[in-house]
């Protein structure tokens, strides 16, 4: 598998993951996706909005957007799970649009980011990617962690499209259209 393909499979990856981790979130009890839990975000729904709220920022440095850390300053945490939930899904349509139309020299392309005090650096577009994939990978772990001491059990997280497993997740993938 080249790198190109590799980086369309991980979108479609984090997709997937988003949506097994915010079924299980949506099913949780009145006060559980709020509570204080022990983790790097002290709550289930810090730790998604962090999440959301870095995929912004990086998605908005791939596409070069201009807005760079002002993503920061005008982010607010969504406390309904069910937004988050639609607006994370939303976004990670479009990091699979994003990789989707990608050409493999893109991926060694430099483009600005905005490291605030330390000034605009630029990076690879695939290395940026890299980190994107990483930093959503690391933080569901962390939701997912809390979820064991919540009433909903966490979702299997660490599979990825291998064709045995495609079998038992043939509705999911039809339904997210993966």
């Amino acid at each position: 598998m080249d790198v190109l393909t590799h980086n369309r499979q991980m979108a479609r990856n984090n997709r997937w993951s988003n949506d097994r981790l915010y079924r299980a979130v949506l099913a949780l009890q009145p006060g559980e996706f709020e509570a204080q839990r022990v983790s790097f975000f002290p709550s289930i729904s810090e730790t998604l909005n962090h999440i959301y709220e870095v995929d912004l920022f990086y998605f908005d440095m791939l596409v070069e957007g201009g807005e760079g850390r002002r993503l920061f300053d005008r982010f607010f945490p969504c406390e309904d799970p069910a937004k988050l939930a639609a607006m994370q899904a939303e976004l990670d349509g479009r990091l699979i649009d994003f990789c989707d139309e990608l050409e493999p020299d893109d991926l060694d392309r430099h483009v600005p980011t905005d490291r605030g005090e330390a000034g605009i650096i630029p990076e690879r577009i695939g290395d940026l990617l890299s980190h994107l994939f990483l930093h959503q990978i690391h933080h569901r772990g962390q939701v997912h962690a809390m979820l064991a001491g919540t009433s909903v059990a966490p979702p299997q997280l660490d599979e990825f499209f291998l064709d045995y497993d495609l079998r038992f997740r043939k509705d999911e993938v039809e339904r997210l259209e993966l």
